[in-house]
């Protein structure tokens, strides 16, 4: 498990690539609820062809429509894993060198009507993207990258190159 994640302010903080074992959890947009016992909860886990996200069927409605008899959409909780040959690149191709891939899942799948959190725990591995928010971008460079690894027996963040400003 990596070190406390240090804050950056007036960032956004993303992820292309999740290592095993992570945990990340949906929460239903503002004016939508999830379904009463829907854990919000997904994992990357190990299977015989690469890891892949374990869903548990997730879903948010509409809190105004409670009383509607419109079927819910029902999502295909399927996904292959990312190591499959042919599958498209990450947008942005990181140094997993000493990684091997297979050992990652790529970005979760969408829910209608809900974002996903990022994950408090983080482990080996794990490459988070910085951009500064939008009006805090001010002095380059506005987007960098942090890796949580092992150096000499002790796990690290590399350092960030990054301070999100407004000028004032």
């Amino acid at each position: 498990i990596c070190p406390y994640l240090p804050v950056t302010e007036f960032a956004d903080v993303t992820a292309e690539m999740y290592p095993l074992q992570t945990k990340l959890y949906y929460k239903c947009d503002p004016g939508y609820d999830r379904e009463v016992g829907a854990y919000p909860g997904i994992q990357c886990k190990s299977e015989q062809h690469g890891a892949v996200w374990k869903y548990s069927g997730f879903k948010c409605f509409d809190k105004k429509n409670l009383s509607s008899t419109a079927p819910m959409m029902k999502l295909e909780l399927t996904q292959k894993p990312e190591t499959e040959p042919g599958s498209p690149a990450p947008q942005k191709q990181e140094d997993l060198s000493e990684f091997k891939r297979k050992d990652f899942c790529g970005p979760p799948k969408t829910i209608p009507h809900a974002s996903i959190r990022l994950p408090q725990q983080h482990y080996v591995g794990q490459v988070l993207h910085f951009k500064c928010q939008t009006g805090y971008d001010k002095r380059p460079p506005t987007f960098g990258s942090r890796m949580c690894k092992e150096v000499n027996g002790k796990i690290i963040w590399t350092p960030l190159d990054l301070r999100c400003t407004n000028g004032s």
